[in-house]
């Protein structure tokens, strides 16, 4: 039971994290930029998680682990935004959300290496299954003749990186510390670390509604949802399961703001969801005995 509530707990932060895109849509509209954007998510972000480690009273930590996530709040929120951006300023919005989703294949090379976690043939068939739905989502509507310039590759691979620091930092760390207890230290140094690159403007009450959507929606109910999904399963297989994000961004895309989808990108979905069902069926526990007898 456990085990399914860690599911429906990862699909709840992709589905969270896939509103991302549409409701920035209405604040890029209304002249915020990608950074200012970026910087507000961390700090409203962070202010709610404070908030929540308070009344809960988990907001100490021990003093030695405070610079590692000092370090996790600059590597995986402040240079893992800014390459997204970056990547996106030079190879164009699908062939980056295409290299931000390389992130399960560090999940799984970390994750063999750090936590002795089994690449069975199931788990290595849904990577491939998840990352080919993806990249016919992401690639839906695109030139066959675009070219990639090796800045956007570079910067499109760092977020990648950068963003798989999340699962391998979440089920290190959440051992020992609640979900609101991790956020709340590390994304006020992701802000401070995006704070030179803000441009401020004036705030219209559209501006603020979405600041605040992408605070409270996309980074405090969707990082608590996925640290407590974290816990209950394996890190590549949150990693799988979160493929789902870029499923429900284009279908929300194609309800708000009118962007129609290829037959690819169809496909892609349902090859993203089959990756989800295929990961749902590993059983850990068969995953860890393998593994043991593998090492005798």
């Amino acid at each position: 039971m456990n085990k399914y509530l860690g599911y429906l707990q990862i699909l709840t932060a992709a589905t969270l994290w896939g509103l991302l895109g549409p409701i920035s849509k209405y604040g890029l509209q209304d002249g915020i930029t990608p950074h200012e954007l970026a910087f507000w998510r961390a700090s409203l972000g962070a202010f709610f998680f404070i908030l929540h480690s308070a009344k809960h009273k988990t907001l100490a930590v021990k003093r030695k682990d405070i610079p590692v996530f000092f370090i996790f709040g600059v590597l995986g929120i402040s240079v893992f935004f800014g390459s997204y951006q970056m990547a996106i300023k030079h190879a164009g919005a699908a062939i980056s959300s295409i290299l931000l989703y390389t992130a399960p294949i560090w999940v799984a090379i970390f994750s063999r290496i750090l936590f002795k976690e089994l690449l069975s043939p199931a788990k290595i068939a849904a990577l491939c299954i998840a990352l080919t739905g993806t990249a016919l989502v992401c690639f839906s509507g695109q030139s066959s003749e675009m070219s990639l310039p090796l800045t956007g590759l570079f910067f499109g691979l760092l977020s990648g990186f950068t963003y798989s620091l999340h699962y391998i930092f979440g089920k290190t760390f959440l051992k020992n510390y609640a979900p609101a207890t991790l956020y709340a230290w590390c994304l006020p140094a992701g802000a401070i670390g995006l704070l030179p690159w803000v441009t401020f403007s004036a705030y219209s009450p559209i501006k603020l509604v979405v600041i605040v959507a992408l605070a409270f929606l996309c980074t405090y109910l969707a990082y608590y949802a996925y640290c407590a999904g974290l816990k209950r399963l394996e890190a590549t297989q949150a990693a799988i399961i979160a493929n789902i994000e870029p499923v429900v961004a284009s279908v929300l895309a194609y309800f708000w703001w009118d962007e129609k989808l290829t037959v690819s990108a169809y496909i892609g979905g349902v090859l993203i969801i089959g990756a989800v069902i295929i990961i749902a069926k590993i059983p850990p526990a068969a995953q860890k005995n393998t593994l043991a007898a593998a090492e005798k």
